[in-house]
């Protein structure tokens, strides 16, 4: 997998004093300087996207740390509806309005694969496993996912989700106050390790806590060093490199362990190991779609229990909801566990019977996704808006046009279900758009309406500011933070008291 010597490499730095450290970071900074500014200078013809002013250099790292500010900068320096800059030796364009929009998600010579592979850098990568997959690979993949959400393998999936529920939300207490965007996305974490990979882990709190600390370094290594130049040995990359051997490790083990004594379980790493599949296929599977779920699925659901705890008229509605459903799926015996209850409401009934669900998680993806959507242009040239996309070139195209358009939606930053669907063409990205749909929503829907139906049922909260004090308004999601949106540190909490009903 590694070369010894790169192992050897990440150890030596990790044990490394921080004056070392800090030279390396200075050494390699002085290369990347020196590097970035032998790019292209822009120079454009009339056909091609305005380039936007100043030195590229100085735009990579706005591009990763505040995309969503440089973004809308660069629209309002160039006042385009199309502008570009270089990214080293990469031409990045950036694509807006409806048009652009169309022609974006209708190319299909748009490269998710490759667009994602230069410019976001937010999976663990290891070739042949997470990253130089073949497009056959991919394809399979993705088909994997979808047998994991057939109607059978979901409906096992709510009673072992609805438990880890109940465990963490007992760990809370019975009063108490919470961050949201730890604890929920904690428990999504381990809701998506159970629902992609295997009960052995899933059922290892530990374990499940070294994955999630493990892939927190991931995100937070993940720098304009890491994803360009991925080939030079950065602090940044040396740890990320060390924290995907580890992760690697952890599945490789369960994947060895569950082919090796041929015990069977019913989850996702049997459907793997029943399909024959390869062992790189199977690792693959459960590294990269783990990562991609809990990041997604996980800042959706901290902020739909936050929107909710902050709006009380959203709120009643969901909760009425869930308790006529309980009402009209009653347990086979009596039961007061609330999580027992809950199982009884069939999978059916969760997709096809909760409209208010649908709707606070259909605005909860609108105002909370922060998402810049990625592709290459695999050839050949085509155009947008009169202007020339070249072969080879990067396009992005943030959801931000479309989400936080008050044309659009009216006051968009507001949380508000009730909005009527939009005829805009792409009006609506939350699962994706054109040839590029979320494979996993079924999964993701089914986990955020279990979660929320715990929370609601299982407590009376609200959402306070670090006094304790109730807030007005709730926090605006960070769309700088594009991994996991979160707001300032500190600004919003979950105060909460169990209510009648027992986890």
């Amino acid at each position: 997998m590694y070369t010894v010597g790169l192992q050897s490499a990440a150890d030596a730095f990790l044990l490394s004093s921080l004056q070392v450290q800090v030279f390396l970071a200075l050494c390699i900074l002085f290369v990347l300087l020196v590097f970035g500014l032998d790019a292209n200078n822009g120079h454009t013809g009339s056909h091609s996207p305005v380039f936007l002013p100043g030195s590229h250099l100085l735009a990579i790292a706005p591009f990763f740390q505040r995309r969503f500010e440089f973004l809308n900068d660069g629209f309002r320096k160039t006042g385009q509806t199309l502008f570009q800059f270089n990214m080293l030796r990469e031409t990045v364009i950036v694509v807006s309005g409806e048009t652009g929009r169309k022609a974006f998600f209708s190319n299909r010579a748009f490269d998710l694969t490759e667009g994602f592979k230069v410019l976001s850098g937010a999976i663990p990568v290891l070739s042949g496993v997470t990253s130089d997959l073949q497009a056959r690979t991919v394809a399979h993949i993705h088909k994997r996912l979808q047998s994991a959400q057939r109607e059978d393998h979901l409906a096992q999936l709510i009673v072992p989700i609805l438990n880890d529920c109940r465990s963490a939300m007992e760990s809370w207490g019975a009063s108490g106050t919470i961050d949201p965007f730890e604890k929920i996305y904690e428990l999504l974490f381990q809701t998506t390790v159970r629902s992609i990979a295997s009960d052995d882990i899933a059922n290892d709190a530990a374990l499940v806590s070294r994955l999630k600390y493990l892939y927190d370094i991931l995100d937070s290594g993940t720098t304009p060093a890491t994803v360009l130049l991925p080939w030079l040995p950065t602090p940044s990359m040396i740890k990320k490199l060390w924290a995907t051997h580890q992760v690697y490790t952890i599945v490789g083990r369960a994947v060895d362990a569950r082919m090796r004594n041929g015990e069977r379980r019913h989850d996702t790493l049997q459907l793997l190991v029943d399909s024959e599949d390869k062992r790189s296929v199977m690792i693959g599977f459960i590294m990269g779609l783990l990562v991609a779920g809990a990041r997604a699925t996980g800042t959706a659901a901290s902020w739909l229990v936050t929107f909710l705890g902050n709006n009380p008229e959203w709120k009643h509605k969901a909760t009425l909801e869930v308790e006529r459903l309980l009402a009209i799926y009653p347990p086979p015996c009596n039961t007061s566990s609330l999580s027992a209850h809950l199982a009884s409401i069939p999978l059916e009934a969760w997709e096809g019977e909760a409209p208010v669900l649908d709707a606070v998680i259909h605005e909860t993806l609108r105002v909370a996704q922060p998402h810049t959507a990625m592709r290459r242009n695999m050839g050949p040239d085509t155009v947008i808006d009169s202007k020339t996309i070249p072969s080879g070139a990067l396009v992005v195209y943030p959801f931000s046009d479309v989400h936080l358009n008050p044309d659009i939606y009216p006051d968009p930053w507001k949380f508000d279900p009730s909005r009527e669907a939009t005829k805009t063409p792409f009006g609506y990205l939350g699962w994706g758009g054109g040839k590029t749909i979320c494979v996993g929503q079924r999964l993701a829907r089914l986990e955020l309406k279990l979660v929320t139906s715990m929370l609601l049922l299982g407590f009376r909260y609200s959402m306070v500011d670090a006094s304790g004090a109730g807030l007005d308004a709730p926090p605006r999601p960070n769309w700088n933070d594009t991994l996991l949106c979160r707001p300032a540190k500190g600004t919003c909490f979950l105060r909460h008291d169990k209510s009648v009903l027992m986890l």
